[in-house]
């Protein structure tokens, strides 16, 4: 279990590493590669997946409710503690609820588990990117026309795999072979994107930070215990939404904060430093997860 944990957790932190000693180094074009990123490989990635008909969608009904539950939970549970505390709201709320699912989520599930858990991966980061670009986008300018969500190559890409996977049209084994080869550019990408974004850790908020880097996936993981029993959830979607609830908050929580001009500084400390928690929570939660939850062939 132990070398399991370590050759989950190695490829992650060399990848992320490799991106925060080139940043060191040098000043890439971060955002850049981001946007390239969202706008083609990962779009690439979601359709390959969704659109191969080995993939039966149906399956994950569940698990992308609780998915759902999980990050618009968290918001209703920390919300009170946010208010106990005086944190701002529209500050402290979303990067407890969106979490990492692109940069971290979906390379984890597969180096834990293999390539079968892809498809559960993209299925909780697709409801994720849903649920902020609609929810979370309300909830920092309720003024935010919704149609804007249509725009998205994601939503496009996901709309289209859904389609054809559904539609059952059968695709041609070379177009979904370049398409898995294209996507799979994003996963490595968003690692070395995230070691990039570590350079930019504020420790001037660090309380906050802290205190995000507990809350976000303890409150993640305590919702996520009902809902595998509830759901009836086993095996590898049980073991794919306890990584998905112990993830730290999304990067993109911070270009959003930057964008709506919502205390930027905080939301990168809450970001940056959950992230840098990670390298403690994720471990622990891989223990749970090999033994009581998943073992892998």
């Amino acid at each position: 279990m132990t070398a399991q944990i370590i050759a989950t957790l190695l490829p992650v932190f060399l990848i992320a590493g490799c991106g925060t000693l080139y940043g060191r180094f040098r000043t890439p074009d971060i955002r850049g590669l981001n946007t390239l990123n969202m706008e083609l490989f990962v779009p690439m990635l979601v359709f390959a997946v969704l659109a191969d008909r080995q993939a039966p969608l149906a399956e994950y009904a569940n698990l992308a409710l609780a998915g759902a539950v999980v990050v618009l939970g968290s918001g209703l549970v920390l919300w009170p503690v946010a208010k106990w505390l005086k944190l701002e709201v529209k500050t402290f709320l979303p990067p407890m609820m969106f979490n990492n699912s692109g940069n971290m989520g979906i390379p984890l599930l597969v180096l834990a588990f293999g390539d079968q858990a892809l498809p559960a991966a993209v299925v909780l980061f697709i409801v994720e990117m849903l649920l902020h670009f609609s929810v979370g986008l309300y909830m920092l300018s309720p003024h935010t026309p919704l149609w804007r969500l249509l725009r998205m190559p994601i939503v496009l890409a996901s709309l289209a795999g859904l389609a054809v996977n559904l539609g059952g049209l059968p695709l041609p084994g070379w177009s979904l072979e370049a398409l898995h080869m294209l996507g799979g550019v994003c996963i490595p990408l968003m690692l070395f994107a995230l070691g990039v974004r570590m350079l930019d850790i504020d420790f001037g908020d660090w309380r906050t930070g802290i205190l995000g880097a507990v809350l976000c996936p303890l409150s993640g993981l305590v919702l996520a215990m009902p809902l595998i029993w509830w759901l009836d959830l086993s095996g590898l979607q049980a073991a794919a939404l306890w990584v998905f609830a112990a993830l730290p908050p999304a990067v993109l929580n911070y270009l959003v904060a930057e964008q709506y001009r919502q205390e930027p500084h905080k939301v990168a400390s809450l970001v940056l430093i959950g992230n840098l928690g990670s390298l403690v929570v994720m471990p622990l939660v891989l223990v749970l997860i090999f033994t009581h939850v998943y073992s892998p062939v």
